[in-house]
């Protein structure tokens, strides 16, 4: 396991020498073995080593019990221990998701934070090693598979992504297990995870046995193997399309006329891109507007359909898509344009009715791919996040019921506490501006951010966010 654990980290590059990594230790048989094979490897690796644990707030004694064998167990190997209590039923319920959804989301959260807190106090670069293995790798093609993902979803779970490294990916839940047995090593396990509550329990415990003992006894290698090809096949996609779209790249429309494709504004002759198969189409539509800096997760496959739809059509054609950006047809050229995507505070969130005014803020939103050097804005009216960390639909209005920040430390604050705190007056409190992922608080606008979206050295897709401050927006 260690020669296997060490070569696969060397592999793709998870660690340098001086680096920090922070493991992520259930006490589950998966994170146990992680942290033990990681503690054996840090002299050679020349790493630090740290370990954090997640008490859910679930499960009652067991959870306990999990947080104090962590614990001891870093006592023990004389690793340097954290435990963080969230309650993830009521994220689960403020932010409209599943317990097990919230559970994962808060986990990364504060993994992040005690990271950044680490970078913060000197280490120049600090990893997050999650006990992800081979068949969650098979679970995750399974269940994106079941959800009619692309090839980028049936590919598998990725060894290193951000910060994030997967040291045991290669090997299987039966190896890691084997491991543990033969060594003698304890570990907990989760009362919860031998049931089918939830759709990953379900492939694990229920289809996958099935398929092994019914189907295929390999399956699981097999399954991890289809992924490796269509993660090939992703790949050979990917710069094939990429090479199409830098060698036909034209002269940008009127207003841009003699120049290149700009970080704004993009042209192709739509003749050409339909001269190719329809699956480069498809991925070099969303090349080009992933350079346009619209991430792709806020693509979908219907979105690229209707670029695609404008291919046979004429001059005055165009579609909206994400953050601002749109595509039309104009004189056989496909242009795609990125512009800002302006929100102005609508009246329901108008300022405090005892004053008679209105404090008409307006947020102006841009996302683009960060460049090196740039500085993050320090002036009041402009903020800067990491557009990859939000999730879901961002919202602008006034404080709710459940509202909370992110603090360094990795734990949360109520909004109403940060106001009472900052001694905002009662009467001015629902007037102030909030930009919101669900419950949780991005940016309450002239106070503070959430430090969960700041931006860091990680951070490959900026989202800025601009007020023109109202009539009163606080600091």
């Amino acid at each position: 396991m260690k020669k296997e654990t060490l070569n696969f980290i060397q592999k793709y590059h998870m660690a340098e020498q001086g680096d920090g990594v922070i493991a992520g230790l259930s006490g589950g048989a998966d994170s146990v073995c992680l942290l033990r094979i990681l503690r054996c490897l840090r002299q050679e690796l020349g790493i630090e080593l740290r370990a954090v644990h997640v008490h859910h707030g679930l499960r009652g004694s067991e959870a306990d019990r999990d947080a104090a064998f962590s614990e001891e167990l870093c006592k023990e190997l004389d690793i340097p221990f954290k435990t963080v209590r969230i309650n993830a039923a009521e994220e689960a319920r403020e932010a409209g998701i599943s317990v097990e959804e919230a559970g994962r989301r808060a986990r990364y959260r504060i993994l992040e934070a005690e990271a950044l807190l680490w970078e913060k106090d000197g280490r120049n670069h600090v990893h997050i090693a999650t006990a992800h293995h081979g068949n969650d790798s098979a679970e995750t093609i399974l269940h994106n598979l079941f959800r009619g993902s692309g090839l980028k979803g049936l590919s598998g779970i990725p060894p290193v992504r951000g910060r994030i490294i997967r040291p045991i990916l290669w090997a299987q839940r039966r190896e890691i297990l084997d491991w543990l047995r033969a060594h003698g090593y304890p570990y907990v396990e989760d009362s919860t995870n031998s049931g089918t509550d939830y759709t990953r329990n379900l492939i694990r415990n229920e289809l996958l046995p099935v398929i092994t003992s019914r189907i295929n006894g390999q399956a699981v290698q097999n399954i991890l193997r289809a992924g490796e090809h269509i993660c090939e096949a992703d790949r050979y996609l990917e710069k094939t399309a990429g090479e199409w779209v830098r060698q036909h790249a034209v002269a940008a429309a009127a207003g841009n006329a003699g120049t290149e494709n700009s970080n704004e504004t993009a042209v192709f002759m739509a003749a050409e891109l339909l001269k190719e198969d329809r699956i480069i189409r498809r991925y070099a539509v969303r090349i080009i507007l992933r350079e346009l800096g619209c991430p792709l997760k806020d693509i979908t496959a219907r979105h690229i359909d209707s670029v695609l739809e404008l291919l046979g059509k004429g001059t005055g054609k165009e579609v909206n898509l994400p953050y601002g950006m749109t595509a039309g047809i104009e004189y056989g050229r496909l242009i795609f344009s990125r512009g800002k995507e302006a929100y102005a505070m609508p009246d329901s969130i108008a300022g405090p009715e005892r004053s008679g005014e209105r404090a008409a803020a307006r947020l102006d939103f841009q996302v683009f791919p960060r460049q090196n050097q740039q500085e993050i804005p320090k002036n009041q009216y402009t903020k800067w996040f990491d557009y990859d960390k939000i999730k879901d639909t961002l919202s602008v209005r006034n404080r709710q019921t459940g509202d909370y920040i992110t603090l360094a430390s990795g734990g949360r604050k109520s909004v109403k506490s940060f106001m009472i705190d900052e001694k905002i007056p009662r009467e001015s409190r629902d007037a102030v501006l909030l930009l919101a992922e669900g419950s949780h608080v991005l940016w309450i606008v002239g106070y503070r951010i959430s430090e969960y979206y700041k931006v860091t050295e990680q951070t490959k897709n900026i989202l800025q966010v601009q007020t023109d401050g109202g009539t009163d927006s606080g600091r």
